[in-house]
């Protein structure tokens, strides 16, 4: 297998380099179960976050990144917008989202409890990495739905095209690959 050494946050990465399709390979970026990596990234994003109340993020790799920025600034809670609905909630919002490491369309779920604490609220969507920003969109949708005001949009790296992008705050670029694991951009 082939990998993809960088710095993210100042800890040495090294990433596997996963075909998604013959011509495009990603650099597999894992934050789950990485403590170290999880707490270095989440105080940079929170060096350069705007004022937001509450955090929001899509089940599951920004679970660990969303959990400790909230721990280091003293936030209360944070939101996870689900990718199925769980019996305790009370009614759920759902959109469909298509991300690039997923091979079908899924659904995102958020709670109607969750929605009415975000109702009117600053509201921070974070996530590890953005790449076709589909996960985002999704998120938008259902912060939008609750009434949320989103005040910003911050993931550890960004993937591609996501590198060119001016409305997200990120800490490193993240190239994507050919088969031969050589950078195509």
């Amino acid at each position: 297998m082939l990998y993809h050494k960088m710095k993210v946050a100042g800890i040495d990465c090294s990433l596997p380099i996963c075909r998604v399709s013959d011509d495009l390979y990603i650099g597999a970026f894992i934050i789950l179960g990485n403590a170290a990596l999880s707490e270095a990234a989440a105080k940079q994003l929170l060096e350069k976050a705007p004022e937001y109340d509450y955090i929001i993020t899509a089940e599951a790799k920004g679970i660990p990144l969303a959990h400790e920025m909230a721990r280091q600034r003293g936030d209360k809670c944070y939101v996870v917008a689900r990718k199925y609905p769980k019996l305790y909630m009370t009614g759920v919002f759902e959109v469909s989202v298509n991300s690039i490491t997923t091979d079908k369309n899924q659904k995102l779920y958020l709670d109607i409890a969750e929605a009415d604490m975000m109702r009117g609220k600053r509201i921070l969507i974070v996530d590890d990495v953005v790449s076709t920003g589909e996960s985002l969109v999704a998120i938008e949708k259902l912060v939008e739905k609750a009434g949320g005001i989103i005040v910003g949009k911050m993931a550890i790296l960004a993937e591609g095209d996501a590198q060119e992008r001016d409305d997200i705050i990120y800490l490193e670029k993240l190239p994507v690959f050919d088969k031969d694991g050589n950078i195509i951009g």
